[in-house]
């Protein structure tokens, strides 16, 4: 990411987070999801960080870098407040977290148990209510608990030709090789964090994300929804549906675009963040 200070390094309960962390102004976190890093938003951030500070982790999920210490708890709850523990770490407040796919669960779960540092919420697709994971998708949830499926799952990901089309499904533009590289290797060079993402994996369950919306009603600061229109895995309706649950929820439709709203419209994407915020740019 252009201008970034690479890469600043947090300690929590949990091990190490690494992230990056560009520009100034009012503060945005961007939270990942699952099989994924920071590098996700590479295509957001830099006009975003022309106006604001973009603060950018790298979450145990599978595409880190640097493994967790072998107590950490990783469950969805463990995540969550180990996000909030990184917040208090870098003493920021006022902050407005964005966040994809299973990091928006993560989200969700995170301002549920503690919303004293956060200011506003921006989700694209992500997981929400019953959909954590989507039905298609819990097969992940119970496979790594055999053993050495996460070794065999991490090999079949070596070649290109299995990467690229994984990566279709959720993005219609699909990331450069070396974008991928930093997604894939991680779990295939190291055991520790296919034991960090496996305990993620077969902890995931929908009472999660069921228990985060009861505090939905309750959060009064600003709400942003950006929908892919064109994904495969979140439906529409849950869009809808999330911002609805808020009582200053917005929604906001996104054409050509599936679940990696960051990957296939980034500009937009950027633009409808800093007007939400107050900083308009063109998209």
């Amino acid at each position: 990411m252009n201008g970034s200070r690479e890469f600043g390094t947090v300690e929590v309960r949990a091990g190490t987070i690494r992230y990056r962390d560009t520009g100034t102004g009012p503060v945005l976190v961007f939270v990942h999801g699952v099989f994924v890093n920071g590098l996700l938003w590479r295509n957001v951030v830099p006009e975003l960080s022309k106006h604001f500070r973009c603060i950018v982790p790298d979450l145990p999920l599978g595409a880190h870098a640097i493994a967790m210490k072998p107590d950490a708890d990783l469950r969805p709850s463990g995540v969550a407040d180990m996000l909030l523990e990184f917040l208090e770490a870098l003493g920021v407040s006022d902050v407005t977290l964005v966040g994809n796919d299973t990091g928006g669960a993560i989200v969700q779960i995170a301002i549920a148990k503690d919303a004293t540092r956060v200011g506003r919420l921006v989700f694209t697709n992500c997981d929400t209510f019953e959909n954590f994971f989507v039905p298609v998708v819990m097969p992940f949830v119970y496979l790594p608990r055999i053993p050495g499926f996460t070794w065999l799952y991490a090999q079949f990901t070596r070649p290109n030709w299995v990467r690229r089309p994984f990566a279709g499904t959720l993005a219609k533009r699909i990331p450069d090789d070396w974008v991928l590289a930093s997604w894939f290797e991680p779990a295939i060079a190291q055991a520790a964090i296919r034991r960090d993402v496996r305990k993620f994996l077969t902890s995931v369950s929908k009472r999660y994300t069921l228990e985060a919306a009861k505090s939905f009603a309750a959060f009064e600061k600003p709400v942003l929804v950006v929908w892919g229109q064109n994904d495969f895995f979140f439906p529409r309706s849950d869009g809808e549906r999330l911002a609805k649950s808020f009582p200053h929820g917005r929604l906001e439709r996104v054409a050509d675009s599936r679940a990696f709203v960051p990957e296939d419209q980034p500009a937009k994407l950027a633009a409808l963040i800093a007007e939400f915020v107050g900083t308009p740019i063109a998209a």
